[in-house]
């Protein structure tokens, strides 16, 4: 069983994802960027801030989430395939010999994986983004200038859609940021794994794996969870994961 637990929180805004992954709990905080903008980097349970996962005899499965909130808000649980940052907030990088993830997306199905901007320090003006990248299919994608409505706070991640047509995304290419005058952010693919909610301030609720799907997790996994809360502070949450091994 792998224990997530937040013991600081975050000011937030309603209804918008954030991390919390650089604030104090269990697992202690990891460093919001990675410090690679030119290839990015595969994280996995080894860099700190994510949970450690016993290694598998066999295959891993997610079957149960117990999981509660000091606030109201939802949950989401992912597996953070790939992160490249922190980005100036008018930076233009072309990327090159970018890490292969591949051993953490089953059965090869690109389907499905989501391509996220998190923002690493506090950006004033409204920024725009555009990212140039390989689609599900390994064709060129782009997702062309995409405005993130609202200055980004510490910590505010918004999922950037991709090209009309495409469902899924293998690699980054390029990243180009404008329009905003401070701040920097990171690019990551998502792998999604569970969302869930907490209805009821600190009450504890269990997924089991009809709810959960039994999606495949991996050893060497990068749990990573962003947050939502109904209220302006990310509260306190607590979650738990059972990872069958079969």
């Amino acid at each position: 069983t792998i224990t997530y637990y937040k013991s600081a929180s975050r000011t937030t805004v309603a209804a918008t994802p954030f991390t919390l992954f650089d604030l104090a709990g269990v697992p202690g905080p990891g460093v919001l960027s990675p410090g690679n903008t030119a290839n990015g980097i595969v994280p996995t349970d080894a860099i700190d801030g994510y949970p450690k996962i016993e290694t598998f005899s066999g295959s891993g499965y997610l079957t149960r989430v117990m999981h509660s909130g000091s606030v109201v808000g939802n949950h989401r649980l992912y597996d953070r395939l790939f992160v490249a940052g922190a980005y100036n907030y008018n930076a233009d990088i072309t990327l090159a010999s970018q890490p292969s993830f591949a051993s953490r997306v089953p059965n090869s199905f690109y389907n499905g994986l989501e391509l996220w901007y998190e923002q690493v320090t506090a950006g004033t003006g409204v920024p725009s983004i555009q990212i140039n990248y390989v689609d599900q299919d390994g064709n060129p994608g782009d997702t062309g200038v995409v405005s993130l409505a609202i200055a980004h706070t510490l910590g505010r991640c918004t999922r950037i859609p991709l090209a009309a047509g495409d469902s899924g995304i293998q690699r980054v290419d390029r990243v180009r940021g404008t329009v905003a005058t401070v701040g920097t952010f990171n690019i990551m693919i998502l792998r999604p794994l569970w969302s869930g909610r907490s209805q009821v301030i600190n009450d504890l609720r269990v997924d089991d794996m009809l709810s959960t799907g039994m999606p495949q997790v991996y050893d060497n996994s990068a749990l990573y969870v962003l947050d939502d809360s109904d209220s302006t502070s990310s509260g306190t949450p607590y979650l738990r994961f059972e990872i069958a091994d079969k």
